[in-house]
């Protein structure tokens, strides 16, 4: 449960790139979105840590408090990390043109250019109060005014500039008045915290200048920077009990006049017209009904002139527009420039009408209040509207690519791939700067996304299953292999577990025993204890090499859960590995084997799995140039349910639960329940259960969950 003392303020938490959306004032930070902050009424701000890495268990690890003066704008300080959208470079193959970094400082760095953690949060009495994390733990926290007279700020923004400065946007909540804008500069000096602030250009707005409107909205509901980077752009938004209206802002370099006593003397050689900045408006909307909520988009694309013409050239909309939300139930999407109308949505009735999809004819309002959103939020890529209507409902709306204009399917699926790929680039950007064995470990994310892809599709399922299956098979494998200790200590540069996979790729020998023979045994010894808790997952590996096996006979027919690994020679390659591990194990701790349900009490059933699995490796460990079984391969194959009792196949969904807290001791066992509560393979996150079960992990019968989960 949240704490009952934050207020109903609508921002967004950030969690690994999706969003969860919340009532309160509350942002994410940290590398895997595992720190979260919460703002009330009462000027109390909590940091929020996740327990035990479950996306719904937190708990308060720092907290700053500001008794009385509430809250109106909350952000962590920027980490220097800004990407760029190409769109003109949708189409080529290299992702560096696609998605750059753009050169962007930290709001505050540590030694060695290392960004400081920290918040920053206005209050209501025109305050500024900052907080950094120090590496040992601590909270340092300093406050200082907006400007020497403080006054009451209504509303509040907080953007940040390439320089590493932090601007504020503030107004009193009347149009009459000013809209201000300051720069906050944050530095530590002698172990403390100080700020600077510096009055900045401000803005009235057109409306409150034109004598048809003067009157007309008197209040100021709405105050956003168009992006999070760009402390140039803002939006505002003025409204009454009857209307609204939306201007959008830019701030601009002018030369500064020159008196006209001055015009006539000559030029000084070298001398420049002096420049300042000045607030000039670009665009602004019609009369509007009253807005009751704003989202802006956060695709990172360049909204310059040039860009914009690129992005119409291309017709790439996702991006270029953002939503209002207005009291009667509609939502608008505008451009975020021109503030023209892209495409409407008509949700008063719980009409499922696409965003950018115009309907023939109005549904017509149902009796009673008419529902509203009162906070409004994009998805990462645009095309989803989140929001929170007036009676406390959650809503998802999908968002067309196209933002109403007319596309042809193939422009439409084209912006999709750009975007996917986008996406998938937020994940593997640190890819780049690593060597090939992290690149190795980190590329079971490719694996989980071509899971998450494949599950979009009834024909796709088995290969979902697949997929599923192979991160499961890393993860034990990499288990398994981390257990081998070297002998002796000085040994070579290669490990225990490099050894083993490069005898095993060398010995091509289908007798399972002889290529033990050239192994050092010594590596593989294990205590009793240890070996005995990884009997299940030895089981599961044994069960899913025994019914891929099973299942070779039937590759022609119907693509079946198994039928990708057939020709996968990396992974029975790595199956064949950890047979040999458990072979010698085996001899170790006969308790730790698998257990077979075999027609013959004489039968060494691994031996022949083995054997069986090795002729099938040897088929496809070339991928260049696979062969296909022979016939007296598919033969044995056939014959294996009347000597093996085969897994029966199931669903491929990950339903796995444990406890979180579990009560093997060995540490074996801890590491492999460590990795599954850090993060599940199949993408999902952790979340804990009612019944204290919380973990998705397997835990006593794997080959239980192994039927139950991924065939």
């Amino acid at each position: 449960m949240w704490p009952r003392h934050v207020h109903e303020r609508f921002l967004e938490i950030l969690l690994n790139g999706s969003e969860v959306i919340s009532l309160f004032s509350i942002e994410c930070c940290g590398p895997p979105g595992s720190r979260l902050l919460s703002a009330d009424g009462d000027g109390q701000i909590k940091c929020w840590g996740m327990t035990e890495h479950l996306v719904n268990s937190w708990e308060c690890t720092q907290s700053s408090s500001l008794d009385g003066d509430p809250i109106i704008a909350l952000s962590w300080l920027h980490n220097g990390v800004k990407l760029a959208l190409h769109v003109e470079k949708s189409g080529s193959t290299n992702f560096g043109e696609k998605f750059s970094r753009v050169k962007f400082s930290p709001s505050l760095t540590l030694f060695g250019g290392k960004p400081m953690e920290g918040w920053l949060a206005v209050t209501v009495s025109g305050l500024v109060t900052v907080s950094l994390l120090k590496p040992n733990g601590t909270l340092l926290t300093a406050s200082e005014s907006l400007c020497r007279l403080r006054g009451r700020v209504a509303l509040a923004d907080i953007a940040f500039t390439s320089g590493g400065n932090i601007v504020v946007a503030a107004t009193d909540g009347s149009s009459s008045s000013p809209v201000q804008f300051y720069k906050v500069c944050v530095s530590v000096v002698n172990e403390k915290c100080r700020i600077d602030t510096e009055l900045l250009p401000s803005l009235f707005m057109r409306c409150t200048t034109d004598p048809v409107r003067r009157d007309k909205y008197p209040a100021v509901t709405h105050l956003k920077f168009l992006t999070r980077e760009n402390s140039e752009q803002v939006l505002l938004c003025a409204s009454s009990q009857m209307g609204s209206i939306v201007e959008c802002w830019s701030l601009r370099k002018e030369g500064l006049p020159v008196n006209n006593i001055f015009q006539h003397r000559s030029p000084v050689v070298g001398e420049k017209q002096p420049m300042i900045l000045k607030w000039r408006i670009l665009s602004a909307t019609n009369d509007l009904e009253r807005v009751s909520a704003v989202a802006l988009p956060k695709l990172p694309i360049s909204i310059s002139n040039t860009d914009l013409k690129v992005a119409s050239d291309t017709k790439f909309f996702p991006g270029l527009g953002l939503a209002l939300a207005f009291h009667d139930g509609k939502i608008q999407i505008l451009h975020r420039l021109s503030l023209h109308t892209m495409g409407v949505f008509y949700g008063s009735s719980g009409s499922s009408q696409r965003v950018g999809e115009e309907p023939a004819i109005k549904r017509q309002r149902a009796g009673g209040p008419t529902l509203h959103f009162k906070a409004l939020q994009f998805s990462w890529t645009s095309l989803a509207l989140v929001g929170v209507d007036n009676q406390g409902k959650l809503h998802m709306i999908r968002v067309s690519p196209s933002m109403g204009q007319m596309l042809d399917m193939n422009t439409l699926l084209r912006h999709l791939l750009f975007l996917l790929e986008y996406f998938f680039f937020l994940t593997i950007l640190w890819f780049f700067c690593l060597s090939w064995l992290a690149v190795k470990v980190l590329s079971t994310r490719i694996v989980a996304v071509k899971a998450s892809l494949c599950k979009l599709s009834s024909a796709t399922a088995a290969r979902a299953c697949d997929f599923h299956a192979k991160l499961l098979l890393v993860a034990i494998s990499s288990t398994l292999k981390s257990l081998l200790r070297p002998h002796v200590l000085n040994t070579p540069d290669k490990s225990p577990g490099d050894r083993l996979s490069e005898i095993c790729t060398k010995n091509n020998d289908t007798d399972i025993d002889k290529v033990m023979i050239n192994l050092k045994t010594e590596e593989f010894v294990l205590d009793g204890p240890p070996l005995q808790s990884l009997q299940q997952l030895i089981q599961w590996v044994e069960d899913f090499v025994l019914y891929l096996l099973a299942n070779l006979p039937n590759q022609g027919s119907i693509v079946r859960p198994g039928f990708g690994f057939l020709r996968d020679g990396a992974s029975l390659g790595m199956l064949r590995e950890m047979q040999v591990m458990i072979r010698i194990w085996g001899l170790l701790k006969p308790g730790c084997l698998p257990i077979y349900t075999a027609t013959s009490d004489n039968q060494d059933s691994m031996f022949l799995l083995f054997r069986l699995l090795t002729k099938l490796w040897l088929c496809s460990r070339d991928e260049s140039h696979p062969q296909d079984p022979d016939e007296t391969l598919i033969d044995e194959c056939c014959l294996l349910p009347s000597q093996l009792l085969v897994p029966i196949s199931g669903l491929f969904r990950c339903g796995c639960v444990t406890m979180l807290r579990s009560p093997n001791k060995t540490n074996a066992m801890r590491q492999w329940e460590q990795r599954w509560i850090k993060n599940c393979l199949c993408g999902d996150y952790l979340k804990a259960k009612k019944n204290h079960f919380k973990i998705r992990m397997p835990q006593r019968s794997l080959k239980n969950i192994h039927t139950a989960s991924f065939f």
